[in-house]
């Protein structure tokens, strides 16, 4: 099975008509969004059940883990213990888990978070933690694909259960890792496209950095060869997950169109998509 999203439901003027339908209307087009919100703060419960009742049973959501839960920011901020902030999370999670609207929680790392001892020992807390639920990582650093650390972190994600974000982004010195289309977890294969703005994601001479940092168009040549990586990565997987990330400029919806296009995929089970009326 192959899926395609977005990130996030909002900004995607191909798809979208009206201002306070942005997420019924995206459940037309595609079964699975990228969940970004929940890296900023916890969502209530109420926003929650919300977002649940305007998608169709099919649809699922790829929530990012609260920043706190990837050391972006400190934890005693808000609560009194590490443990208590994955209580919290889980626990607003809880209804979208019950209905089985979770495609798997994306920890996406900082560029600080390199492959040292410590950090190996945090992400086998975050599963411990995490407990069965499907959980997906992207790293920042470097450090976690090179020659020497390239192979055993793989066996690691691997027997820990973790499914490796493939991504495609620009390679600037210290805050990308190279694409590694590796299948680590046999459920879900997940392959995430920032774009290639070296420029934007380098970030040295970026003011707006939303403006800028995924502001790219794939063209054909590239999304047909993201078509063959694709069914490459699907020969070990149960499911291939593609989230388009490149939304600087809005050209996420057109890029997922062209590659459903190119893998000939029908989804089915979504909501009814507007009518055009002129």
């Amino acid at each position: 099975m192959i899926t395609i999203g977005l990130t996030g439901w909002s900004d995607h003027p191909l798809i979208q008509r009206s201002t306070n339908k942005k997420l019924i209307e995206y459940a037309g087009h595609f079964p699975i969004v990228e969940l970004d919100t929940s890296f900023y703060a916890i969502p209530k419960s109420e926003t929650i059940e919300s977002w649940i009742e305007k998608t169709p049973d099919i649809f699922q959501f790829f929530p990012k883990a609260y920043g706190v839960m990837t050391l972006h920011k400190p934890y005693h901020e808000e609560f009194t213990t590490m443990d208590e902030a994955f209580a919290a999370y889980l626990d607003a999670f809880q209804p979208m888990l019950e209905q089985k609207k979770i495609k798997a929680f994306l920890f996406q790392f900082p560029p600080y978070f390199d492959c040292v001892k410590k950090h190996v020992n945090y992400l086998r807390y975050v599963k411990k933690q995490m407990k069965e639920l499907p959980v997906a990582v992207e790293f920042r650093h470097p450090s976690w694909f090179s020659d020497t650390n390239k192979e055993r972190t793989l066996a690691f994600l691997k027997d820990q259960g973790w499914t490796n974000v493939v991504v495609d982004q620009p390679q600037t010195p210290n805050n990308s890792v190279p694409q590694v289309p590796e299948v680590t977890a046999p459920s879900l294969s997940v392959l995430r496209l920032h774009g290639r703005n070296y420029e934007g994601w380098l970030g040295e001479n970026v003011t707006d950095w939303r403006a800028e940092r995924t502001l790219y168009q794939y063209s054909e040549d590239e999304l047909k060869a993201f078509a063959d990586l694709v069914k490459q990565l699907e020969v070990n997987a149960e499911e291939v997950c593609v989230i388009f990330n490149n939304n600087s400029g809005g050209h996420a919806a057109q890029n997922a169109k062209e590659l459903q296009d190119l893998l000939g995929l029908d989804f089915t089970g979504l909501a009814p998509k507007q009518l055009d009326l002129f």
